[in-house]
């Protein structure tokens, strides 16, 4: 079953961020005053937009873990945080790139959207270390757990105190004055569809490969009749397999 969804997720990954860049590059209009660069909103926003989602995610499955304890749903959150923060790292560097080739600088401090998506990046930076430096593995996930849910929270009252801000420089791709056009709507949508599934392959795929791992330990104290071997420390949940 897991060998299937990670196929069929696989495939409509593929599908629609091809579909969607294609439509980018070929069908929306060019921007008449940045050019063909600003074709790099389509990979930018989206995977900004997915990833701040992600991090909420991951707050929502914190919350499920200290209610229930079940360390599933420590795993889940590790995950969602894990591959927003990777995706962060790619909004980061698409936007230095579409800064520096629209407005002559690889970063500009004083825009509100800019920094802000930075301050929630650099928070979230924190959240392996504070994994990995915990021990005790209930704690781990109960101080992880909370993060998550803390800094989960931060992030919406955040993007509503940029929208409130006066932006300067950054373009705002929800403004009601300034909504996109519908060639461009219809590629930006397809676009932000397509960083969604891959969002959701590479949870699948990291979700499957942790808890096989987890499986094959398991197995292997069992077969060296050793339960009680201590487990390798590690920033990543220790799933509770039988």
């Amino acid at each position: 079953m897991s060998g299937t969804r990670l196929r069929t997720l696989s495939v409509l990954t593929v599908i629609t961020l091809i579909g969607g860049f294609a439509l980018a590059a070929f069908y929306a209009p060019m921007d008449a005053d940045q050019g063909f660069i600003q074709k790099i909103f389509y990979l930018h926003v989206p995977m900004a937009i997915v990833a701040l989602v992600g991090f909420v995610l991951g707050g929502i499955f914190a919350i499920a873990q200290l209610r229930t304890g079940d360390s599933k749903w420590d795993l889940r959150s590790y995950v969602a945080i894990h591959i927003s923060v990777i995706l962060g790292v790619g909004v980061l560097l698409t936007g230095a790139i579409w800064a520096k080739a629209s407005w002559g600088h690889w970063w500009v401090w004083d825009e509100p959207t800019l920094v802000s998506f930075l301050i929630v990046f650099l928070l979230y930076a924190t959240y392996t270390p504070l994994r990995f430096s915990i021990e005790d593995r209930e704690k781990q996930a109960r101080y992880a757990s909370v993060f998550a849910i803390t800094a989960g929270a931060f992030v919406p009252l955040n993007f509503a105190a940029v929208r409130a801000a006066t932006a300067t420089v950054h373009p705002r791709t929800f403004d009601r004055a300034g909504n996109l056009p519908g060639h461009m709507a219809t590629a930006f949508l397809v676009c932000i569809v397509g960083m969604a599934f891959l969002y959701w392959f590479l949870f699948e795929y990291e979700i499957a490969h942790k808890t096989t791992v987890a499986r094959l330990r398991s197995l292997k104290r069992k077969l060296a009749d050793d339960d009680g071997a201590r487990a390798r420390r590690s920033a990543a949940p220790e799933l509770q397999v039988p």
